[in-house]
């Protein structure tokens, strides 16, 4: 019996509640489950505080009171829904009871009528009881959504109670940040550091910061820094911000490194020195391009406002040891500076002052900067210029302190805020540095005109060789053979010389043809990255005062590149009859990335002995050893593959016999030390003047801006490396050598050798770098770079030969 049925006693005898009653046992319920609901309420508002009393002491006393309050708010979700039904209950039998009426009303009316007409049609009565049935299984659905047990039964996810948790703990946590600045400072504990030498080992502290202790996104997002990687997103110190700032705002200041001027790459934390630092130190999270360019930034304990001028305020209070005394002597003997970074402006300053002067006598001076004056420019509301100044500040001397003397510090800060009319950074012409590092803007006029000569020269050398003594050849070789065409083949082969007596040798496959593939899918991998990224540069992508965007794009232009290497190597691997192209797929991935591994495995080695920054952390190894399994290496399969689907055969316009012919003797200047000689040297001349200005920008202070003028002399490097390919490739065939195939790779790749050889000159003669770590990482990646020069005039010196010998054996008639 439905609902509706029972209610109005429908259907049985004994007599059940009428609409009215059951209308106000209704509205009885209703009052119940609203204070209900407000209890519930009040409960969950007390399982929440005490989750948030033993959220950071008691994690599973908050666990207990957050499950408990679940199970409340899931009984309150419930709740609001039997009101719900409630209400609804009670409109459809105030309705089911105006249509009863009416029913009784028609039933009524239909026996009048039943009496009147004898003949009446009843169906019309059948489907009203239908209706009334379809109300009363409605009713009966109703009451049994009321007769459900509720808050009983249901699974509480342990996920979301524990991400409930941090959330709480987040909160209490930037209430007491918020609350940091009323609290008075507390005297500064010095972080353990080397007692010796500053490079010669890090404390346990500093090795935890370098290592473990980098920021925390880095190891706990790897899945969003990888497609931030991918996207090509990096923004380094310097970028256009868009932090906006009121009167009065914190404006954070970063400690960042330091390390000695004259070796850039050798870099160490700032708090590595004896020197302020908070209790628990605080890690600025950093992009790829950053941690590659050896930045660890940290939180400091300056304080400066947005527009607030400051006046010689005390930062901290220090008591040193001979040995952190002995250590400071050390950095400002050998010029450390410091780095600092403040709203994405790097400044930068001397840690000491050092004096030295007369012979006998002779005087040697050390002193400490124990005081800072912070010049900021702001404009509107956004910081525009940034800069560290001693000018007026006295240091406070090192010199005549006994071995067990304590030396009492004091250190001070100024702010002076000025407005300036500048809009943006990138409008001020003195850089973001204040004029710390030197600049070298001009435009290089002796390198480009020597380049252009050069360039002149020999593509006016090769037009001779084309034009004119390529045509006499061509001419004479043509007339012989008419003249001669009644003569066998081989007759007329030896009673001709030059390099026509060889076209059935000139195109035998070489030796090891694996590697050649190899080195030509590598080389025109490095040709793609070298010309993306001085795109990239010309376009503006890149921060012309900061090198970490251009680490970035290195990295996801060479993953995305590997498919050149793989399609490259692989098809013309294939044409040339190579049969194990697996091998040479592997072989094609591992030719750079291993040598590059290997080497960078030593001088991140000596960084992390000497507690450098310059040592990736292991979260960032993983990253890029990750970058690589899953988009580098995966490419170069790809590309293998496609380039083997869609390889054709080679095609030699003439037909290669199966017995190779006897070369003759070769005079000592067409030997191939003699062309690597010639084919390098001569590239290397085209470029030389304007190699010293990027060695000074890579191992340097210089702060290389002119792209153009480097996409200039990168085009003018591969016009004279074809070029001098082509020309050495025709003496070597005239003297009926048909080996061209590795000469012409070595002949023009030798130039790798040739900057290899400049890096060690200028880091005799030019710089003033010294130290194992420097060495280390200077030499070991020079040699990489000769490398990838190796492999990219190589493959355009091959190419281009290759181009040569198609076309002057087209057009020389055969049989």
């Amino acid at each position: 019996m439905s609902g509706l049925g029972r209610l109005f006693g429908r259907g049985k005898k004994e007599k059940g509640p009428t609409p009215e009653e059951a209308i106000q046992k209704l509205k009885e319920t209703e009052e119940i489950l609203i204070k209900k609901q407000e209890f519930l309420e009040q409960k969950i508002q007390q399982e929440l505080q005490m989750a948030k009393k033993h959220g950071t002491k008691n994690k599973r006393a908050a666990l207990q009171a957050l499950r408990r309050k679940k199970r409340l708010e899931q009984q309150l979700a419930q709740t609001d829904g039997t009101l719900s039904t409630l209400e609804f209950q009670r409109e459809a039998i105030e309705n089911a009871t105006t249509n009863t009426e009416v029913l009784r009303t028609m039933e009524l009316a239909a026996q009048g009528m039943k009496k009147a007409y004898q003949d009446m049609d009843i169906d019309k009565v059948d489907e009203l009881m239908a209706d009334i049935t379809e109300q009363q299984e409605l009713a009966q659905q109703i009451s049994d959504a009321i007769s459900r047990p509720v808050g009983f039964g249901d699974d509480v996810d342990e996920d979301e109670l524990l991400e409930e948790l941090e959330e709480l703990e987040q909160e209490e946590l930037s209430r007491e940040l918020l609350n940091v600045g009323d609290k008075e400072e507390s005297p500064v504990e010095l972080p353990s550091v080397p007692s010796s030498h500053l490079p010669a080992g890090p404390g346990l502290s500093a090795l935890r910061m370098t290592i473990l202790g980098h920021p925390r996104s880095w190891s706990c997002q790897w899945l969003p820094v990888l497609l931030l990687l991918l996207l090509g997103t990096d923004r380094g110190p310097g970028v256009e911000g868009v932090t906006h700032y009121k009167t009065g705002d914190p404006v954070i200041l970063y400690v960042n490194k330091v390390g000695p001027y004259h070796n850039p790459q050798e870099t160490y934390h700032y708090y590595q020195l004896p020197v302020c630092c908070p209790e628990k130190i605080r890690h600025k999270s950093l992009s790829l391009g950053e941690v590659l360019d050896g930045d660890r930034m940290a939180e400091s304990l300056y304080e400066i406002r947005f527009r607030e001028n400051v006046e010689k305020r005390i930062l901290c209070h220090l008591q040193l040891s001979s040995t952190q005394v002995e250590q400071l002597r050390q950095a400002i003997e050998e010029l450390y500076y410091f780095e600092f970074v403040v709203d994405d402006l790097p400044i930068r300053g001397f840690v000491g002052y050092m004096e030295e002067s007369g012979f006998l006598p002779h005087s040697h001076k050390i002193g400490l900067w124990t005081h800072l004056d912070f010049h900021l420019e702001f404009h509107r509301d956004r910081i525009i210029f940034a800069n560290v100044s001693v000018r007026d500040v006295k240091p406070h001397s090192l010199d005549g302190l006994r071995p067990d003397e304590i030396l009492g510090l004091t250190h001070t800060y100024s702010v002076r805020w000025s407005e300036t009319s500048v809009e943006q950074r990138t409008d001020r012409r003195r850089g973001d540095d204040g004029g710390f590092f030197p600049r070298t803007l001009e435009i290089h006029w002796l390198s480009i005109i020597n380049s252009m000569v050069l360039v002149f020269l020999l593509v006016g050398f090769v037009a001779v060789i084309l034009m004119r003594v390529l045509r006499n050849d061509l001419a004479r070789y043509n007339l012989d053979e008419e003249t001669t065409s009644g003569v066998s083949g081989d007759d007329f082969d030896q009673g001709d010389n030059g390099w026509k007596i060889i076209h059935t040798d000139v195109f035998r496959f070489p030796p090891y043809r694996g590697l050649l593939c190899a080195v030509l899918g590598v080389g025109a991998q490095f040709l793609a990255l070298g010309t993306g990224i001085i795109v990239m540069a010309l376009l503006g992508m890149f921060n012309v005062h900061r090198h970490g965007a251009i680490n970035s794009a290195a990295i996801l232009l060479y993953a995305l590149t590997c498919c050149i290497s793989g399609y490259v190597s692989s098809h013309f691997y294939r044409q040339i009859g190579g049969e194990r192209w697996v091998w040479n797929i592997i072989l094609t991935t591992s030719l750079f990335s291993v040598p590059f591994f290997l080497t960078w495995s030593v001088v991140n080695s000596v960084h992390w002995a000497n507690g450098s920054t310059q040592a990736l952390p292991a979260t960032t190894i993983l990253l890029l050893l990750t970058v690589w399994l899953l988009v580098g290496f995966p490419l170069t399969v790809i590309g293998g593959i496609f380039g083997k689907n869609n390889a054709s055969l080679f095609d030699a316009p003439c037909r290669t016999k199966n017995i190779a012919r006897e070369i003759p003797a070769q005079p000592w200047y067409k030997s191939t030390l003699i062309h690597m000689t010639v084919g390098g040297f001569l590239p290397f001349s085209a470029i030389s003047v304007e190699l010293y200005y990027i060695f000074a920008t890579v191992w340097g202070r210089e702060q290389y801006t002119l792209y153009g003028i480097l996409f200039f002399v990168f085009a003018i490097l591969l016009s004279v490396g074809a070029c001098i390919s082509i020309a050495l490739t025709y003496f070597q065939l005239s003297g009926e050598d048909y080996r061209w195939w590795w000469r012409s790779v070595l002949s023009v790749g030798s130039t790798g050798l040739f900057i290899f050889l400049y890096s060690v000159f200028y880091y005799a003669r030019r710089s003033n770098m010294s130290g194992a770590v420097q060495t280390v990482e200077f030499f070991g990646y020079s040699l990489l770079t000769g490398y990838v020069f190796f492999l990219m005039l190589g493959t355009i010196s091959f190419f281009s030969s290759l181009k040569f010998i198609r076309y002057i054996y087209v057009n020389l008639k055969m049989d």
